[in-house]
């Protein structure tokens, strides 16, 4: 099938995706291999009609972009977004506690918000970045850290000691989740030594490191008709492997440029210099149409007849709490992208986003869902309302079902990954082309 072949791939994804950091590299190695040549940020950009480029910042972020051969008058922007991180635990500056006893444990903090007993009593990696100071001892360079290998685990209190567990139990992230890394056999000097032999270096080579927790459990497609497939960090490296796909999939674009972004730290804020509220899509876009030969007035003016598709994964219709959702706009399991849309605007889906996109999968007979929160409960955020405060156009949030968000572990449908690399390859291959708020073409 399909489905799980595209599922399958999914999973290979994310499990070579552990951190912001690795998912950007992934993403690199795929597109370098499609052709794509890369762009620093530091360097003056050559770009050609025809061409396809990338560029990255922080390590953790980056945009993609494909230009048409024969670049239009008034030409303009259809995008995606989407973002590399996931709530996980990250490694505080001095990274380990001794005791109790011979005992040596890890010492983390909350990044974002996650189900914390998702994360007890399961192997656990450890991935992230380490700054590594050059042999010549003039500069330093980033190296990607993530052992293949479980390091360490969260115990739970026996019942006999907590029998109130079963009736609901607050964790004290200070206490009852630091990570056990030792029994003795290590004391707490012997991390960064364990680091840099990983890394190949001497302990003293080591500058800085940002390392969090990693699930270790596989990721797996299940259900007696292979219906689900479940894995870490589905939220949001799901929509992030679609969007790629897609823009990969879609090929040279006609009438308009292909832009697929990937933010970091959506998950605390997004308001960081890679975050969805940073500079860096505008300024992506801004040197690009530099690049090109066009002037400020022709950058606002392809702004003006620009869409972005927001894709933040969606709630799925849980199958024990059906009352946490709205009985008309609810989302199932494998039947592909759902659209979001919020009356507080925290969500940019408005009738004229929604109706371009629904134009456009209906077209290419992929179907869409629809999502609204209960009005009786509060929804979360995402990107796409954040992004607009830089890059103010026409937008639209959507996400794939899924269940258990924000659970170390979480499930979608087998069908969803591949129903939603339609949609976006449908978008990023038709020319909208937008007049003003009175309505739109499609090429």
């Amino acid at each position: 099938m399909q489905d799980v072949e595209e599922s399958r791939e999914l999973i290979e994804f994310i499990r070579r995706s552990p951190s912001p950091f690795h998912a950007v590299a992934e993403v690199r190695r795929r597109l370098d291999a499609a052709g794509f040549s890369y762009l620093d940020e530091g360097d003056a950009w050559h770009v050609e009609p025809g061409g396809s480029y990338y560029t990255t910042r922080n390590g953790s972020s980056l945009v993609a972009f494909s230009i048409p051969a024969d670049l239009p008058a008034g030409v303009h922007f259809q995008m995606t977004a989407a973002h590399t991180d996931a709530p996980t635990f990250k490694l505080k500056a001095v990274p380990t506690l001794e005791g109790p006893a011979s005992y040596v444990r890890l010492d983390v903090e909350a990044y974002g918000g996650m189900i914390d007993s998702t994360w007890l009593d399961r192997p656990l990696g450890l991935a992230g970045r380490v700054l590594v100071r050059d042999a010549d001892g003039r500069g330093a360079t980033s190296r990607l850290f993530s052992p293949d290998r479980d390091l360490v685990l969260i115990p739970n209190v026996a019942i006999h000691f907590n029998r109130e567990v079963n009736k609901g139990y607050a964790f004290n992230r200070q206490v009852d989740l630091c990570p056990l890394f030792s029994a003795g056999e290590l004391r707490a000097g012997d991390f960064d030594r364990l680091v840099a032999a990983e890394l190949g270096v001497e302990p003293e080579a080591i500058l800085a490191r940002e390392l969090c927790l990693v699930n270790r459990q596989p990721g797996r497609v299940w259900g007696w008709a292979d219906e689900f497939t479940s894995t870490p960090k589905l939220d949001d490296l799901q929509c992030a492997f679609a969007s790629v796909k897609a823009l990969l999939a879609a090929g040279t674009p006609v009438g308009h440029i292909n832009v697929c972004a990937l933010f970091d730290n959506e998950e605390v804020g997004s308001g960081t210099k890679q975050g969805a509220l940073s500079t860096f899509l505008r300024d992506v876009l801004v040197r690009l149409c530099g690049a090109l030969g066009l002037g400020q007035e022709d950058y606002l003016r392809a702004l003006a007849g620009s869409m972005l598709v927001s894709c933040d994964n969606a709630h799925a219709l849980h199958p024990n709490h059906p009352e946490k959702h709205d009985e008309a706009n609810r989302a199932l399991l494998n039947r592909g992208l759902v659209v979001k849309e919020a009356a507080n605007q925290k969500y940019t889906t408005d009738a004229f986003s929604r109706a371009v996109l629904r134009a456009v999968c209906d077209d290419a007979g992929v179907p869409l869902q629809t999502f609204a929160n209960r009005s009786d409960s509060a929804g979360g955020s995402t990107l796409g309302n954040l992004s607009n405060e830089q890059v103010s156009v026409h937008a639209v949030d959507v996400g794939l079902p899924q269940l258990a968000m924000h659970s170390s572990y979480e499930t979608t449908g087998t069908a969803d990954t591949a129903l939603g690399i339609a949609a976006l390859r449908a978008f990023f291959s038709r020319d909208v082309r937008i007049r003003g708020a009175e309505g739109f073409e499609l090429a």
